[in-house]
């Protein structure tokens, strides 16, 4: 199973949308860079992992990094908390679970 750009940005939007409704139209642009920039690193982590350049410690590892970045900028938004910042990106992490998780062959989510 191979990840997809699209597919994935779409399921996190959908998520962040679901657990951010209230404060939507002020982070909705946000959000959508922050989607599209962690679904490219999903599928970039299993280009790599499937060419054999990443262990699975390593993947976890640039996932962080991401994830990090993404919490940071929807901090910058003002009145989104930093629990509801969380809340959202853990969401949009369950969402992709079984999908991310299945097209690696390990548990990265």
């Amino acid at each position: 199973m191979s990840l997809n750009v699209a597919e994935l940005t779409a399921g996190m939007l959908q998520a962040f949308n679901s657990e951010l409704a209230d404060k939507w139209p002020d982070i909705k642009d946000y959000a959508a860079v922050e989607a599209k920039k962690l679904a490219e690193n999903l599928v970039l982590i299993e280009r790599m992992q499937l060419a054999g350049d990443i262990t699975p410690q390593q993947a976890r590892l640039h996932h962080q990094i991401q994830r990090n970045a993404t919490r940071t900028v929807l901090l910058t938004v003002t009145g989104l908390s930093r629990v509801a910042v969380e809340q959202a990106i853990n969401a949009a992490m369950d969402a992709l679970r079984d999908s991310v998780n299945g097209a690696l062959n390990f548990s990265l989510l």
